[in-house]
């Protein structure tokens, strides 16, 4: 089953201003999270708002019957994208998507914005 790493594009932290920058910080994460998801047990996928406007830079944590979850409040740097990818490949290899607090990689703590339980199977 694969777990998805599902970056928003379009977000603009608070910082964001036409004068200063010239894409939306979405796009910075985005390409960081691309790159330290290469070679790695998840795969990622851009779209373009999931709607967590105050809570931007956002991701999705999810994989077909497991829970899923919305993480925000990310700074579009290395560490960041890093951070997201190691949680996303733990999520990966829990059967749930249930991951234990005690192995949050730091830079995910605090960053969590929700949960969602998995969407029951067909024909439930």
């Amino acid at each position: 089953m694969t777990t998805w790493i599902t970056v928003c594009d379009t977000c603009k932290g608070e910082d964001w201003d036409a004068n200063t920058h010239d894409r939306p910080h979405g796009e910075d994460m985005a390409e960081l999270v691309e790159h330290h998801a290469q070679g790695r047990n998840v795969k990622t996928r851009r779209v373009s708002c999931l709607m967590g406007c105050t809570h931007g830079c956002n991701v999705a944590i999810q994989a077909e019957g497991k829970l899923a979850y919305t993480l925000g409040r990310f700074s579009p740097d290395a560490e960041s994208a890093a951070a997201i990818v190691d949680y996303a490949e733990l999520h990966a290899d829990s059967d749930t998507g249930q991951v234990p607090y005690r192995q949050w990689p730091q830079g995910v703590k605090g960053h969590f914005v929700t949960r969602h339980p998995p969407l029951p199977r067909s024909g439930d």
